[in-house]
C-alpha cells in the first residue's frame, strides 16, 4: 500500500534511519503507524515513544557457503533486536527469498509488542535469510544455517536473544542453530533457541502452540460477539503450522471449515472440508494442490466468502484495503504477523468486523517458547496437558484484559493491545533510564 499521511509523517520523524527507503515503506511503515495510534493514551510515557521507532540493534551478515557443485554462493542474512527493555530478545528466523531488512525490522517490532501484550519477560527480535529453502539441498541448507548462526552468534544467547522457527524454518533448523552455537561456545546451550526437537530440550505442545492460540482467541472473541464455534463457517489462508493446526482445532470443535488456501492452491467446499484428510494430502504432496475434497477458487473470491471466522495465517500485507472492502466475515483472527494493513484495519472496523490482532492471536507460539526456555534453564519438563493448561490461562487472561480496555477506551482490540504493550515497554524503559 502507499504510505498514508500519518505513515509519511512517521517516516519524516525517522530521518535519522538512513537505511530506510521511503519509496518502499512497508511493512515497517505499518508498524510505525500502529505505534503512532497509541500516542494519545501514553500519558507521561509519551516522551519515550521514539524508542519504539528506533530498533536497538540491526545486524546484516553475509552468509557464504560452498554449494554441492563446488561453486560459492552468498546469501544475505539479518537479525534485528527491536527492544530489550523488558528482557532478552525473542523472535523467529525466516528463510524466504523475499526477506528484507525492512520486513525483519517490522517483525521484530511486532514481537516487542506481542511479548509485552501477553506479559512475557522478553523484548522483540527477528531474523531472516534471503533464500528459498526448496531450491537448495539438505546439506546446503545446513551449511547456510550453520554459517548464519555463527555470524549472528555475537548477539544471540540464552540471556541475550533467543531465536525460534518462522516461515521456511522448523525444529531441525533450530537443532542445527543450537548445535552450532554450542560448538562455538564450547558447551551445550539448549536455551539459545526454542522450537527444538523434544530430544534436544524442546517443549511438548510447541508445534501446535501458535495454531492453538489462534483457536483460543477466536473462541473467546466468539463468546463476546455471540458467535459460537460449533457450526461456524471458517475460512483459513495458510495451511502450515499455524493455519493447518488452527483449521484442525476449529474442525474438531464442530466448526465448518469451508475454504483453505496455501501457496499451491485455494480451495472451497461450502459443505465443509475434511481437515484431517486435507492435512494428510498436504503433508504427502507438499501442499493442497490436487486435494479432491474441495474445488479451486480464485484468491480474490476467497476473501469475499461469507463466514463467521476469517483466519489470515500466511504472510504479512495480505488483507489490503481492496480486499477488506469485500470481506463478509464476522470476526478476523490474524494468525500471521501483520496480515492486515492499517488502512484495511479501518475499513474492517467501519464495516463492523471484529479483528483479533496478530500480537494477541498468534502469541501462543512465543508463549510456549517461553515455557521451553524456562524448562531448559531448570532442566525440569512439564507434561503436554500442563503446557496446554498454562497456555490457555495466559491467552484467556491476555484476551480478557485487552477486550476490557478496548471497551473502556472505545478502541479496536489492536489499539488496546498496543496500549497495554507500549505502556509496559516504555515504563521499563523509563525505569531503567538512559546509559551512560
Amino acid at each position: 500500500m502507499s504510505a498514508t499521511p500519518n505513515t509519511q509523517q512517521g517516516f519524516e520523524r525517522l530521518a535519522g534511519l538512513s537505511y530506510l527507503n521511503p519509496a518502499a515503506p512497508e511493512p515497517w511503515a505499518s508498524f510505525v503507524e500502529q505505534i503512532e495510534r497509541v500516542r494519545p493514551y501514553l500519558g507521561s510515557l509519551e516522551r519515550w515513544i521514539e524508542t519504539l521507532k528506533h530498533p536497538k540493534r540491526t545486524l546484516i551478515v553475509d552468509v557464504p557457503i560452498e554449494r554441492d557443485d563446488g561453486t560459492v554462493a552468498h546469501y544475505e542474512g539479518y537479525r534485528v533486536q527491536h527492544n530489550l527493555s523488558r528482557g532478552p530478545g525473542k523472535g523467529g528466523v525466516r528463510f524466504h527469498p523475499d526477506v528484507t531488512l525492512n520486513e525483519v525490522m517490522a517483525l521484530a517490532g511486532w514481537m516487542t509488542v506481542k511479548n509485552a501484550a501477553v506479559g512475557l519477560p522478553f523484548g522483540g527480535a527477528k531474523g531472516g535469510i534471503r533464500v528459498d529453502p526448496t531450491t537448495v539441498s539438505k546439506g546446503e541448507l545446513q551449511r547456510i544455517t550453520r554459517r548464519y548462526t555463527s555470524e549472528i552468534g555475537i548477539i544471540i544467547g540464552p540471556d541475550k536473544d533467543i531465536p525460534a522457527p518462522d516461515v521456511g524454518t522448523n525444529a531441525m533448523t533450530m537443532a542445527v542453530m543450537m548445535d552450532t552455537f554450542s560448538m562455538n561456545r564450547g558447551g551445550t546451550a539448549t536455551g539459545v533457541v526454542t522450537g527444538k526437537p523434544i530430544a534436544l530440550g524442546g517443549s511438548l505442545g510447541r508445534q501446535e502452540a501458535t495454531g492453538r492460540g489462534v483457536f483460543i482467541t477466536a473462541r473467546e472473541a466468539g463468546r463476546q460477539m455471540g458467535v459460537p464455534i460449533e457450526g461456524a463457517r471458517v475460512v483459513v489462508q495458510g495451511f502450515g503450522n499455524v493455519g493447518g493446526i488452527g483449521a484442525r482445532l476449529f474442525h474438531a470443535a464442530g466448526a465448518r471449515v469451508i475454504a483453505v488456501a496455501d501457496h499451491t492452491a485455494t480451495l472451497v467446499n461450502e459443505a465443509g472440508i475434511d481437515i484431517p484428510a486435507a492435512m494428510a494430502h498436504a503433508a504427502e504432496n507438499g501442499g493442497l494442490k490436487g486435494f479432491a475434497g474441495a474445488s479451486p477458487i480464485d484468491i480474490e473470491d476467497f476473501w469475499r466468502l461469507e463466514c463467521e471466522f476469517l483466519v489470515p495465517a500466511a504472510l504479512e500485507g495480505q488483507l489490503t484495503v481492496e480486499r477488506a472492502a469485500g470481506v463478509r466475515a464476522r470476526i478476523v483472527v490474524e494468525g500471521a504477523n501483520g496480515p492486515t494493513t492499517p488502512a484495511a484495519d479501518d475499513v474492517l472496523r467501519e464495516r463492523g468486523t471484529l479483528v483479533v490482532p496478530d500480537v494477541l492471536a498468534n502469541a501462543g507460539g512465543v508463549t510456549v517458547s517461553y515455557f521451553e526456555w524456562v524448562q531448559d534453564f531448570s532442566s525440569f519438563f512439564w507434561t503436554e496437558d500442563e503446557i496446554n493448561e498454562r497456555l490457555e490461562r495466559i491467552m484467556v487472561g491476555a484476551f480478557s484484559a485487552i477486550w476490557k480496555l478496548a471497551q473502556e477506551k472505545h478502541v479496536s482490540l489492536r489499539t488496546a493491545a498496543f496500549i497495554i504493550a507500549c505502556q509496559r515497554v516504555l515504563e521499563a524503559r523509563a525505569e531503567r533510564g538512559l546509559y551512560p
